[in-house]
């Protein structure tokens, strides 16, 4: 079903937004074209069974959560030697020519409502750009939310032979001047796309930690074009929000790519996540590895639908998959949909989901060595995140996710 476009987004907005950020008719373009799609639109696809939907994306009042012209942030960009990291509004300026190819090339704008939205909406966004043969580490982009809505896109570009490790973050402020006051309790709205076109021989690293307060309302589509001998690894953390939908992509374009999807999260309270990853091998000598364990605490919800997509092109081809989930009260709830599409024989595939509780006779075991129950369940909690942190090569990241794993312990 299509869902009705809130009243205050009109031609005028989008086109007041673009020129306060004095863009050029290209853009102004696609953002028209994305509205003007909104109306045909249908939410993202949700897992459902006969009398249920796993997610319920049409209980979103973007009448309320929507404020287009009052989107407020900070953003901090780190660059590294070599490397491009620049706002939009800057890149427009110095690397027209390259947004304009680029830009909606490795997510399709018009795929869903929400990245049509997001398309006609965003406010901020950053291009990160690696010339050939340039290695850039420790590229950060810090962005605080200080509004009722927030519309992100980031779009990286790898040329040939370069390398970049890329670190997002993603966390609420106070609220600016104006009508939104985030003390008291308002719900919000924030969307961030992210494009990566990998060129060949090039290597992403793109991780990202969320971690935004939970009255707000979260979706993502993280999206890669891989191609020869390119690599593409992702690491995608949730902590925070009430209602998360995350979608992480790769597409494997070229001969021998690769890619990794790591996903972490930790519910509690009544949060839910919907998180997706999905890779689809459409040339030779491809592999991925997809790996995911989520914790969920108190009456929290998740949904996970892994995807490996096998094209009949795609000989010897290696795809993997496994996620885990670790309910830790009754009142949790956890499904898992993992999904093999093979269509040639010359593949070696596998994939597995998991749901169950903490081991009772572990815990027995470290009760009767004399640990508190609270503090033997907190062990074996952080020895379950174990195999998804191993995979995590930033060391700055996986302290970062260790860190808020405890917290979420302690509290």
């Amino acid at each position: 079903m299509s869902t009705t476009l809130p009243a205050d987004i009109s031609e005028e907005t989008v086109r007041t937004i673009s020129e306060e950020r004095d863009e050029p008719e290209w853009l102004l373009q696609r953002r028209l074209e994305a509205l003007s799609a909104l109306e045909e639109l249908d939410l993202p696809d949700v897992i459902q069974t006969p009398g249920r939907r796993w997610t319920n994306l049409e209980a979103l009042d973007f009448e309320e959560l929507v404020d287009p012209l009052g989107a407020e942030d900070e953003t901090e960009r780190v660059d590294a030697e070599g490397a491009t990291v620049l706002p939009f509004t800057e890149a427009l300026s110095e690397h027209g020519d390259l947004l304009e190819e680029h830009f909606g090339s490795v997510v399709d704008l018009e795929s869903n409502y929400l990245t049509a939205l997001s398309a006609a909406l965003f406010t901020t966004g950053t291009l990160v750009y690696i010339p050939e043969g340039v290695d850039a580490e420790d590229i950060k982009v810090r962005a605080e939310m200080n509004s009722r809505s927030l519309f992100s896109h980031t779009l990286v570009v790898t040329e040939e032979s370069a390398s970049a490790t890329i670190l997002e973050g993603i966390s609420s402020g106070e609220g600016a001047d104006g009508d939104f006051d985030a003390e008291a309790g308002e719900e919000r709205y924030f969307s961030n796309l992210v494009e990566i076109a990998a060129g060949e021989n090039s290597y992403v690293q793109y991780g990202s930690l969320q971690t935004l307060d939970e009255d707000t309302y979260t979706y993502t589509l993280k999206r890669g074009d891989a191609d020869v001998y390119s690599t593409i690894n992702w690491i995608e953390g949730n902590i925070g929000s009430r209602l998360t939908r995350s979608d992480v992509e790769t597409e494997l374009n070229g001969d021998s790519s690769e890619t990794k999807i790591v996903g972490a999260f930790f519910g509690h309270g009544d949060q839910h996540f919907d998180v997706n990853a999905r890779v689809w091998h459409k040339a030779e000598h491809t592999t991925a590895d997809l790996v995911t364990r989520g914790v969920l605490d108190d009456r929290a919800r998740s949904v996970y639908e892994g995807v490996q997509d096998v094209g009949r092109d795609a000989w010897d081809t290696n795809s993997y998959q496994r996620e885990n989930t670790l309910m830790l009260s009754d009142e949790s709830e956890a499904d898992a949909s993992p999904k093999l599409i093979i269509n040639n024989h010359d593949t070696e595939a596998s994939h597995a989901a998991t749901v169950g509780q903490v081991d009772k006779e572990d815990l027995f075991y470290m009760e009767s060595r004399s640990i508190p129950t609270r503090t033997a369940r907190n062990m074996l909690v952080e020895g379950f995140f174990v195999p998804v942190l191993e995979e995590i090569e930033v060391e700055e990241f996986r302290e970062d996710l260790q860190e808020l794993i405890a917290q979420r312990l302690r509290s």
